[in-house]
């Protein structure tokens, strides 16, 4: 009876496995489909539509009635721009809210989008720095200001609570920087520092992109390789430990990719507010489970910087940033979290 009855616990737990797989495939295709869906559609809509078979004639080289300057000098830095913020914004914000065992664990709360957006103001404003020069230094801050916090918070490792509140101190210290920058900078530089810290794709072009492409590939092959032990980190350090999993080597390898790649797309796109926050959350409401959590978060990613910069330019009354639209939809569904998890201590 006893061995009938653990036959029937381990056939039991193998179909949960089995369904559990089955839905993270589902809806990672889906999530897919849906950026690719978006993709054409922001190549193909703006003040003029252009018919999918001349966007594709365009992007082979053809000069499908005129289109070509409109697709691939226009519109195509803009979209892929917009795909590879959203999946570095959602990979990242994940990677810590997954670490840490908070929804609210995310690079717009600890501090990370603040240092480099305050880095970038004090290079445009005070420096006079420009183009590549301000993605530099927003990205050195990043990685600065995450080694501050997590010398910090480390008493025998980081612990979650801990690295959340010296961030978000951190992060409120950085955000007066900013604001006393602002306040002093002439008018013109004022202008454009705000324009970053909106959070932006106007304008992108493809020397935006490629750092953007390469941050993903290194720091983001990085975290996928880590799922496994991120995942067991889940069930508390010594648990993990006793399956052979390095928790503070963990930490600061995941901690290291996750603010790589939030870096590089907050100083390529500015910080797109509450992207790395959200994506995570809808990943695991649509997975149900922690079960390919990393690819789901860093696909919604994408789709909420495509939609929000498609709606900001052609669905509101006036053209706004995909930052603005980001924000606007980010806000409430923090308020959401904080309840929800003041109630029942949710995680992801």
């Amino acid at each position: 009876m006893s061995m009938q009855a653990t036959d029937q616990t381990t056939q039991l737990r193998g179909d949960i496995r089995q369904h559990a797989n089955r839905r993270s495939f589902i809806v990672v295709a889906l999530l897919s489909a849906m950026v690719l869906a978006l993709f054409v559609l922001s190549l193909s809509c703006g003040r003029g539509c252009i018919a999918p078979p001349d966007v594709i004639a365009a992007l082979f080289g053809s000069e499908a009635s005129g289109a070509s300057f409109v697709v691939n000098d226009l519109r195509l830095p803009r979209a892929l721009l917009s795909i590879l913020a959203g999946l570095s914004f959602g990979l990242g914000g994940v990677a810590f809210q997954v670490m840490l065992r908070n929804p609210l664990a995310s690079p717009d709360i600890i501090g990370i989008s603040s240092s480099a957006g305050a880095a970038a103001v004090f290079a445009i404003v005070i420096l006079s720095f420009d183009g590549w020069l301000v993605s530099v230094v927003a990205v050195v801050s990043g990685l600065l200001v995450a080694t501050v916090i997590w010398g910090l918070s480390s008493s025998r490792g980081a612990a979650g609570a801990r690295l959340i509140l010296i961030g978000i101190g951190v992060s409120a210290m950085l955000d007066s920087v900013t604001a006393y920058v602002l306040l002093e900078a002439p008018a013109w530089d004022r202008a454009e520092a705000l324009r970053w810290l909106t959070g932006s794709v106007n304008g992108a072009q493809l020397p935006n992109v490629i750092p953007v492409l390469a941050a993903l590939v290194v720091f983001g092959g990085l975290l996928l390789t880590s799922a496994r032990d991120l995942d067991i980190l889940r069930l508390g350090d010594d648990a993990a430990r006793a399956l052979g999993v390095r928790a503070d080597a963990t930490r600061l390898r995941v901690t290291l990719a996750a603010v790589g790649l939030v870096a590089f797309a907050t100083s390529a796109a500015g910080p797109i507010a509450f992207v790395a926050f959200l994506s995570g959350p809808i990943a695991a409401r649509l997975l149900g489970g922690s079960r390919g959590i990393l690819a789901a978060a860093a696909l919604v990613g994408a789709v909420l910087v495509l939609a929000g910069d498609f709606t900001g330019q052609f669905l509101l009354p006036t053209r706004l940033p995909v930052g603005v639209v980001t924000g606007a939809v980010g806000a409430p569904f923090l308020l959401y979290l904080i309840v929800r998890t003041n109630r029942n201590g949710g995680t992801l």
